[in-house]
C-alpha cells in the first residue's frame, strides 16, 4: 500500500513539474517581441509601471525568493554594478512573488537602490514565462530580460547565473548601444 502511495506521489510531482515547465516556456517573450507591461508595487509600496522606463534600457530580472543565497548574490551584483549599468542608460528592476514587506526587508538589509516589484499573484512572472507554479508553492524562475528603450525585448537570459548575470547584461548593453 505504501509503495503505491509513493508511486502516485512521484507521478503527481512529475506532472506538476511538467505542467510548470510546459506552460512557462509557452509564455516566454522572445527577442524582438514587445515586452509585457506591468503595474506592481515596489518595496516601498509605490506603484511602478513599465511606462516610466520608456526611453531607457530596462533590466527586468526575476528571482525566486528574497534573502536566499543565490538571490542575494544576484541582487548585490546588480547593486555593485549599478553605476556601470546606468552609465549605459539602463535601469534595474527585480521581481519575485514575495510581498512588499519581504522586499522592503531584503532591500534594506543589502542596501539595494533599485525597485523590487511584489508580484504576489505571479501574474507578471507568468506573462514572462518565468513562473514555477506547483499549486501550493509558487516562485519565479531566475530569468532576466533586457528591454530596449522602445519597450521591446532585446535579450533573454534563461536560468541566469547569479554571479555572472550582471556582467553579461553589461557586455550585451555595450554591444547594443555601440550600434
Amino acid at each position: 500500500m505504501i509503495k503505491w502511495l509513493l508511486v502516485a506521489f512521484l507521478i503527481g510531482a512529475a506532472l506538476l513539474l511538467w505542467r510548470s515547465t510546459a506552460f512557462a516556456n509557452s509564455n516566454l517573450p522572445r527577442a524582438g517581441a514587445p515586452a509585457p507591461g506591468f503595474s506592481l508595487p515596489d518595496q516601498n509600496g509605490r506603484l511602478r509601471t513599465n511606462a516610466e522606463f520608456r526611453g531607457k534600457w530596462l533590466v527586468l530580472y526575476f528571482y525566486p525568493k528574497d534573502d536566499t543565497p543565490g538571490c542575494t548574490e544576484q541582487a548585490c551584483a546588480f547593486r555593485d554594478d549599478l553605476h556601470r549599468l546606468t552609465a549605459l542608460g539602463a535601469e534595474i528592476v527585480g521581481v519575485s512573488v514575495d510581498d512588499t514587506l519581504s522586499h522592503q526587508a531584503f532591500a534594506s538589509k543589502y542596501s539595494l537602490p533599485f525597485p523590487l516589484l511584489a508580484d504576489a499573484k505571479g501574474e507578471l512572472a507568468r506573462r514572462y514565462g518565468s513562473l514555477r507554479d506547483f499549486g501550493l508553492i509558487r516562485f519565479a524562475r531566475r530569468n532576466t530580460f533586457l528591454i530596449d528603450p522602445q519597450g521591446r525585448v532585446a535579450k533573454v537570459y534563461l536560468s541566469a547565473n547569479t554571479s555572472r548575470n550582471s556582467q553579461e547584461v553589461i557586455d550585451d548593453l555595450k554591444m547594443l548601444t555601440a550600434k
